[in-house]
């Protein structure tokens, strides 16, 4: 009996924080915004698509964002509205589809193998989604729709804002193979350098590699999700409600770090973005992770966990430069520093190597 090929969906609102902000105000409207502080040691949370046209980006430092937009207007999160325009979107999704996989506020992968309404083509499933999530909240979202999670979030990124792609069984090893690897989603810029220095920058190029080459440059685990999606080949089930064991940010820096002063501040800078997804998403965890990335690639953590809950930002902040201290006085330049929360379950306690850095940002 022959398995039915899946119909994945990946629902991504656009710059959905932004565009929250300027739904609400209309003076807003048309003009770059960034949701954020704009104080000394404040970042962007996020930026509308008109404010990214100056290149401003999630967790840039703020000084950095009026530099490059110094007509930038920022405006303070306002948090208790997204989680409720976040609630009304899921009932959208709800009507289609028990099989829902959020993965923060604004994004989410849906399974419509079989959906709710018997609508016969995701893509008009994800059209209809679309369009009920404007009836209803006023907000634009772009989707993706593919056979696999991998090429459905490829796909919600090539028509946004406010457009949906297909990447189909028969398009999908080619597509794959036109792509620069750092497009890949969980290749970083550190893994994409090393690819680079391998000689692989598409996607054709890594699948050209056999699983022992990969294997021993990258690892066994990291090897086999690299083989299998260099020909456009993703197994991973669309899991309703995941549970979320962390949350975190790293920033490769374009100029290594070599004074402790540097790496504090972008220490903090990274703890204040973790800790408005964790305010936006209403939970707190009790382990702080720091990561150091030095110039040649070798790579440290440092973990401390508390009694409670982190419960503030100064907290955050307070124990990851605590532990960034750790590792000073500094063996080499730094060229990435990450941040992450994890243990959000009561009595959890997250490995290091399990520990996410990439919990995703507003698009």
């Amino acid at each position: 009996m022959t398995t039915p090929v899946r119909k994945i969906i990946h629902v991504d609102m656009d710059a959905f924080f932004a565009s929250v902000e300027q739904r609400d105000d209309p003076a807003l409207r048309g003009r770059p915004v960034a949701v954020g502080g704009a104080g000394g040691r404040g970042v962007v949370a996020a930026a509308s698509y008109e404010a990214r046209a100056f290149g401003v980006r999630s967790a840039m430092p703020s000084r950095t964002a009026l530099r490059l937009c110094p007509d930038l207007v920022f405006v303070p999160p306002r948090f208790e509205v997204y989680r409720a325009v976040s609630r009304v979107v899921r009932g959208v999704f709800a009507g289609y589809t028990p099989l829902v996989e959020p993965l923060s506020l604004d994004e989410a992968y849906l399974d419509v193998t079989e959906n709710l309404k018997g609508v016969p083509t995701a893509v008009r499933v994800a059209s209809g989604i679309r369009a009920e999530i404007l009836e209803r909240t006023g907000l634009t979202a772009s989707a993706g729709v593919s056979y696999n999670k991998f090429l459905a979030k490829l796909a919600s990124g090539q028509r946004k804002p406010d457009g949906q792609f297909v990447i189909t069984p028969e398009t999908g090893p080619a597509f794959v193979e036109g792509l620069e690897v750092s497009r890949f989603h969980g290749v970083g810029p550190a893994t994409a350098a090393k690819m680079a220095r391998l000689g692989i920058r598409t996607g054709e190029d890594l699948r050209a590699r056999p699983l022992a080459f990969l294997r021993e440059h990258f690892g066994k685990a990291a090897a086999a999700h690299l083989h299998a999606v260099a020909r456009g080949e993703d197994d991973r089930p669309v899991r309703p409600d995941r549970p979320r064991k962390s949350a975190g940010s790293e920033t490769t820096y374009p100029r290594d770090l070599g004074d402790p002063g540097e790496v504090e501040a972008g220490v903090e800078a990274l703890a204040d973005e973790v800790w408005r997804w964790c305010e936006g998403a209403g939970t707190f965890g009790r382990t702080v992770t720091v990561k150091v990335r030095y110039a040649d690639f070798r790579t440290l953590t440092r973990s401390r966990t508390g009694a409670g809950p982190i419960s503030s930002r100064p907290a955050l902040a307070g124990a990851a430069v605590e532990l960034v201290r750790g590792v000073f006085p500094l063996e080499k330049k730094v060229r990435l520093l990450g941040v992450a929360v994890s243990g959000f379950g009561a009595g959890e306690r997250e490995d290091d190597a399990q520990v996410a850095f990439d919990f995703g940002r507003p698009g």
